[in-house]
């Protein structure tokens, strides 16, 4: 997003919170180390004070017209409003990609960023679903804001042999280990036959893998970053998505990365996905088990048929105004809006 802010001609200014969790000295102890991690879990303690003060020092220092917070966890009402107080004319944007407002997420972790909703300017919903929510939590202003696609990481790439012996396979799924029917949908794919692979984090699909009879062969699963992202997603016939239920998700950044390489998606069904993409035309959709296996038969059976809807999902997502910058020169626009307000 920073680098999409710089290429409209924005001068950016980032502050980053991560590494006051990491220590690099090799004298520091465990228990340092400890410490750290119990206080960005569960978000209290004197690093977050520090993060806290550091974030008002740069912002009164350098006065910038809007700060953007991307997850702000670790962000308190009690700095917003100091900001504020000092930089009455600044514009205070809070985005979050997770969904704060579900049932499934801790309240800890998300105590400081809904305590502090109604000191933002401007609220980022990811999903229709938050955005009443986010007014009721006393939001002054709320606006859908999407995920996106970045043209430079998701793109079509012609696999080399040895590319596609590691990449290459009928059926891919990238993503996280859910107590949903994903388990179920990729068990079945392997007992008809067609060729799996999955890549997410280890630690979650772990012990899932090692009770599943036809999906042991894919342990231990791997992230796959950047390029070689790109090249899973380019090496399938098809690219499979299943939506995050503790998220509330209709729809997934994977929905905008898959059509992206020209690889023909699969997804899940809902209607919000379906007012972006036509059914069987541009993507396709599952609701069932059963439709999801008799739809990667047709796929596998005529290849282009499936290089049809992949290139017409391509050419969609390309001209929707779905990639990066597009997401931030709308995001700007609002911005703009809300500086004219201060400015009255």
């Amino acid at each position: 997003m920073s680098r999409a802010f710089r290429r409209l001609g924005h001068e950016v200014i980032s502050f980053k919170w991560f590494h006051y969790f990491t220590d690099a000295s090799q004298q520091a102890s465990f228990l340092s180390g400890l410490l750290k991690r119990i206080q960005n879990k569960f978000v209290v303690g004197k690093v977050i004070d520090q993060i806290n003060q550091d974030l008002m020092t740069l912002a009164l220092t350098q006065q910038p017209d809007a700060i953007f917070i991307y997850r702000g966890t670790h962000i308190t009402a009690v700095t917003l409003r100091a900001i504020r107080q000092q930089l009455p004319r600044c514009v205070l944007v809070g985005y979050n990609n997770d969904d704060p407002f579900s049932p499934t997420q801790p309240r800890y972790l998300w105590r400081h960023f809904m305590a502090a909703i109604p000191d933002y300017d401007l609220m980022l919903a990811y999903r229709h679903a938050n955005l009443l929510e986010f007014v009721r939590a006393g939001a002054r202003r709320v606006e859908l804001l999407r995920s996106w696609y970045v043209p430079d990481r998701s793109h079509p790439v012609t696999l080399t042999p040895a590319e596609q012996g590691k990449f290459g396979t009928d059926v891919v799924f990238i993503g996280h280990y859910e107590p949903d029917q994903r388990m179920d949908h990729l068990e079945a794919i392997v007992a008809k036959g067609h060729q799996l692979r999955l890549f997410g984090p280890t630690k979650y699909w772990a012990k899932p893998l090692v009770r599943s009879a036809l999906l042991q062969h894919l342990a231990p699963t791997s992230m796959v970053w950047r390029e070689d992202y790109n090249r899973a997603l380019c090496g399938a016939r098809i690219a499979l998505c299943f939506f995050s239920k503790l998220n509330r998700d209709t729809y997934t950044r994977r929905c905008f990365e898959i059509p992206a390489t020209r690889t023909l998606m699969l997804s899940e069904y809902s209607e919000d996905l379906a007012s972006l993409y036509l059914e069987g035309v541009e993507a396709d959709f599952f609701r069932s088990r059963e439709e999801m296996l008799a739809k990667i038969d047709y796929y596998i059976k005529k290849p282009d048929k499936a290089s049809q809807v992949a290139e017409a999902g391509y050419r969609k997502v390309m001209r929707a105004g779905h990639d990066i910058d597009s997401r931030a020169a709308m995001l700007m626009n609002w911005i703009k809006e809300e500086i004219g307000k201060h400015h009255a």
